[in-house]
């Protein structure tokens, strides 16, 4: 290969992977909000602040992480979702892909309003499992991927810190059912698969008091 087509190949390439770079950061959060005082304001609130603990807080979630979620609640050519729910599936039916990446932009722009632990009662427990996990029942600590104060990591995990005890403990109840199944390699389910009700509940109350 001479120089001049190796410098095209590496034009090329630069061009494209620029190119997606930007198709990434188009997602445009003002049309994301419209969306959300549309749409999703009764269950969520327009700023992604739920009032209701059956309903998650979105505000301040990683971007890509609900987009993600968005996207597994769509049923795409005749194929069922890969997150089954019945309200959620009806609410993004209509929605476009820009339109997730744009309510996924907005929700994670807003400032996060959080929960607070009600049970100080199971705090202890809730901690130990979320720093060190149980090792003897092959529990890793929650910290390891949603970090030790709950931020989470964007793309993979989300951020747990501050969010609703009720909707944790359902997620991780729905989890150890296989009730829901879009976690990647099974990890949240082969890890609430040996968590008892007691320590999930825990769990989900520490969580909840993170900032």
């Amino acid at each position: 290969m001479n120089r001049t087509a190796a410098m095209a190949i590496l034009f090329a390439t630069t061009f494209m992977s620029h190119a997606a770079e930007e198709a990434k950061v188009k997602a445009d959060p003002a049309k994301g909000k419209v969306i959300a005082e549309t749409v999703c304001v009764a269950c969520h609130g327009a700023d992604g602040n739920s009032a209701a603990a059956a309903n998650p807080i979105l505000a301040g979630q990683g971007a890509d992480y609900l987009y993600k979620q968005l996207k597994n609640f769509k049923a795409v050519d005749g194929k069922p979702a890969a997150r089954n729910n019945a309200i959620m599936g009806g609410m993004v039916a209509a929605l476009s892909d820009e339109d997730m990446k744009n309510l996924a932009a907005w929700f994670s722009s807003q400032k996060l309003k959080p929960s607070v632990a009600k049970d100080e009662s199971r705090i202890a427990l809730g901690q130990k499992i979320w720093r060190q996990g149980d090792f003897k029942k092959g529990i890793p600590a929650c910290a390891g991927c949603h970090g030790p104060a709950g931020a989470g990591l964007p793309a993979q995990y989300p951020r747990l810190a501050g969010q609703y005890a009720e909707y944790t403990e359902a997620q991780l109840k729905a989890f150890r059912s296989e009730e829901r199944n879009n976690d990647p390699e099974m990890m949240m389910r082969m890890v609430a698969a040996k968590m008892s009700d007691t320590e999930i509940q825990a769990v989900a109350e520490y969580a909840a008091g993170l900032r």
